[in-house]
């Protein structure tokens, strides 16, 4: 074996030496990719782009030196179904066993670094432990979200019964593996008014959808356009890490777009969309014709709409600008927050050490209620408690007061004044699909953007993908849902792009999602709207548990605590297509999950 590969090697971004993880709890705050060290100026006018600048390429066959190998176990050492993490000096590899053969990847998931050796081997793939992404062990390539790389593929050996395994050290220490890509061959890229592709929405879905275009070879102009001030950027840790910078949360260097031809328009406002001459118009005028057009607009937070509304230092979280702004003026003084949901709590939780008070207003009985059920929502809240924060629960703002126009205290119905010189509100979103009203898009009554299952609307060549659309589900016997979480917009730009290039891809994968607060986790895959009962097994004080959300006799969802890789494992069963019933939940003998038992 001279060369280390067979096959050229991806065009890898850069270098980035991972250091051993000093903390487990520090999952969910890890950056998913450090972004370019500068951040992104756009201004919404500039509509000219640079593509001659390229990232730098590594040379495609690594030299001798640049490898290195080593005899890692014994052939014996592994049974089928087991992986184990192996060093080889310049870094670890993930070893696994599937029917009598051995496969070594990267031992890292490229989505936050949590440990695959942790998660779940099936079907040919593994499964991250804590958000679900799952990498193919033949190729190490991306196949379930969250995250954008694929896992790096390393050579495999056997000779006199030693597993020998042959790496680049290069790639053991980048623990991500780009795909390869196509660049833009057109040559109205950069300047003229149409575009093959335009893309509406720089979030996860219209992202993913430019990437998988790309990966597939498509060498078109494509153009996202975003109302954001940044490139696309990692949203969900805006509520769990609010003093986190923008540069620090891009999901891709300002390079990678260059080097791509993916040309991002930042502060530019879709008005309108003219399906019959396929022409978009943008607030300052620009107009832009299509042929493939993708819309992935997300959603917009609601406002409070009580007495003195207007007032000082109320805020949404929406931007990172916001979430700075917030964490600043908070810094020892009293913080309101209304909404006990996902985005309530995880600002409430973060707040907790720098404010000098935090009290969350609510108007359901527990947090999380419509979500994780009455007894999670109980457990949940004691913590929080535990940390000095305050609940007004059955409750909602009924007017906001101020001191020289800044916020000072915040009235309950309840007739309760609280002291507040910060609220944040977290009391839900509406699809900002306003600008899709006249166009002849198909809108529900709620605003969001019905597809099929390969994420077409009722107009031929336009998808819409993430928080906005409701689409079948096809687990749970196609009803129309909206499932506005992270993975499920990656999944659902990735379909899109798909069929926008004919391949007839539909959309199958099983919801999954997660939530940080104190340092702690909790997972939760499946789709629970409309649960009947709650099954926990563990213990919910400790905050060690699982529970199954059930409608009839079938269980439709899980979440967990401190109980990993269960909510992957389930997740693995779902996407099998296998039902779960809720007697095999409700004896607490977990072996036909763990696969210990029958």
């Amino acid at each position: 074996m001279g060369g280390c590969f067979s096959k050229p090697k991806p065009v890898e971004l850069k270098i980035e030496v991972v250091l051993p993880e000093k903390e487990r709890g520090k999952e969910e705050l890890s950056a998913s990719g450090k972004g370019s060290p500068r951040a992104y100026q756009g201004n919404g006018t500039a509509r000219h782009f640079h593509t001659e600048e390229r990232l730098p390429t590594p040379h495609p066959y690594p030299s001798p030196q640049d490898c290195v190998e080593a005899a890692v176990c014994h052939v014996k050492d592994l049974e089928n179904g087991q992986m184990r993490e192996v060093e080889l000096g310049w870094g670890k590899v993930l070893l696994v066993k599937d029917n009598g053969e051995f496969h070594a990847l990267g031992h890292k998931c490229p989505h936050y670094g949590a440990p695959l050796v942790k998660g779940v081997l099936s079907r040919g793939r593994v499964r991250c432990p804590w958000h679900g992404a799952c990498f193919n062990i033949s190729t190490g390539d991306l196949e379930d979200f969250p995250g954008l790389d694929s896992l790096h593929k390393f050579q495999v050996k056997i000779e006199k019964e030693k597993v020998y395994v042959r790496a680049s050290k290069q790639a053991l220490q980048l623990q991500r593996r780009t795909k390869v890509m196509a660049k833009c061959i057109s040559p109205s890229a950069g300047y003229s008014g149409s575009t093959n592709v335009l893309i509406v929405g720089a979030g996860a879905a219209g992202l993913v959808c430019a990437e998988t275009l790309r990966q597939e070879g498509f060498s078109d102009r494509i153009i996202l356009c975003t109302l954001d001030r940044h490139l696309p950027y990692d949203r969900p840790k805006l509520s769990k890490s609010l003093d986190t910078q923008p540069e620090q949360l891009a999901l891709r260097p300002k390079e990678f777009f260059r080097a791509y031809g993916i040309e991002v328009l930042t502060e530019a406002q879709v008005v309108t969309v003219d399906v019959r001459n396929k022409k978009v118009m943008f607030k300052d005028g620009f107009k832009l014709e299509y042929s493939k057009l993708l819309l992935a607009p997300g959603s917009s937070p609601k406002t409070l709409s009580c007495k003195g509304k207007e007032v000082e230092n109320v805020f949404t979280i929406r931007t990172p600008e916001d979430a700075n702004r917030v964490v600043r003026l908070a810094r020892g003084r009293n913080v309101v927050v209304v909404g006990a949901g996902f985005l309530g709590m995880e600002v409430a939780a973060y707040l907790t050490e720098k404010a000098h008070s935090v009290s969350v207003v609510e108007l359901e009985e527990t947090p999380f209620r419509r979500f994780l059920g009455e007894r999670v929502g109980r457990a949940l809240m004691k913590m929080f408690e535990n940390n000095r924060v305050k609940f007004y629960m059955q409750t909602e703002v009924s007017e906001l007061r101020a001191q020289e126009g800044k916020l000072k205290e915040v009235v309950l119905k309840s007739s309760k004044v609280v002291r507040a010189d910060v609220c944040v509100v977290g009391i839900g979103a509406v699809p900002a699909t306003g600008f899709l009203r006249q166009s002849g898009i198909g809108l529900d009554s709620r605003g969001f953007i019905p597809v099929n299952k390969m994420m077409q609307t009722n107009v031929p060549g336009v998808f819409a993908a993430g928080d906005a659309v409701t689409f079948p589900l096809a687990w749970r016997n196609n009803r129309k849902v909206n499932i506005p979480h992270w993975q499920m917009a990656h999944a659902q730009g990735r379909v899109a792009a798909q069929n926008m290039l004919a391949q007839e891809a539909e959309i199958s994968t099983v919801p999954y999602l997660w939530t940080a607060m104190f340092g702690k986790s909790l997972r939760y895959t499946g789709y629970g709207e409309g649960f009947d009962d709650v099954i926990i097994q563990g213990d919910l004080e400790e905050l060690k548990f699982v529970a199954f959300y059930t409608k009839g006799d079938e269980v439709i969802a899980v979440a967990s605590m401190n109980y990993d890789p269960i909510v992957s494992k389930v997740a693995e069963v779902l996407a099998s297509g296998r039902a779960i019933r809720k007697r095999e939940v409700e004896t607490g003998d977990m072996s036909w999950l763990t696969g210990k038992g029958s």
